[in-house]
């Protein structure tokens, strides 16, 4: 089993910046492609970023290229979400998942799910 617990959502006004934090415990992390996905109310949850379990490859949606940066720390067994020049349309609750080994853009892949952080973009 994988445990994740997100970090580091709060209010931001547009155009600002915040940095989300997923620390994973229980299983060797290394191992595991990460992925974050983000759900506004009413709305289906959409994938935003992944990364692969060697950190070499990255995926992002087209609606975040450009803006938004994934990351992790192996050591430290986190993976980081740097988002930059935020729109109030980024505004969602953000969850990282985990999925044994292949990364993928899909939510349905993904075994392991944190329990999601609020971002709210003002305008």
């Amino acid at each position: 089993q994988v445990q994740l617990v997100e970090s580091g959502g709060g209010l931001v006004q547009a155009g600002g910046s915040l940095r989300l934090s997923c620390a994973a415990s229980g299983r060797t992390f290394s191992s595991y492609a990460m992925g974050w996905f983000r759900q506004a109310p009413g709305k289906d949850r959409e994938f935003v970023a992944a990364i692969s379990w060697g950190g070499s490859n990255t995926y992002y949606a087209d609606s975040v290229k450009g803006r938004f940066i994934i990351s992790r720390d192996n050591a430290k067994n986190t993976v980081y979400l740097q988002m930059n020049s935020l729109k109030p349309e980024d505004t969602a609750v953000y969850y990282c998942a985990a999925r044994y080994e292949y990364v993928s853009t899909v939510g349905s892949g993904y075994a392991y799910w944190g329990q999601g952080t609020q971002v709210t973009v003002s305008s």
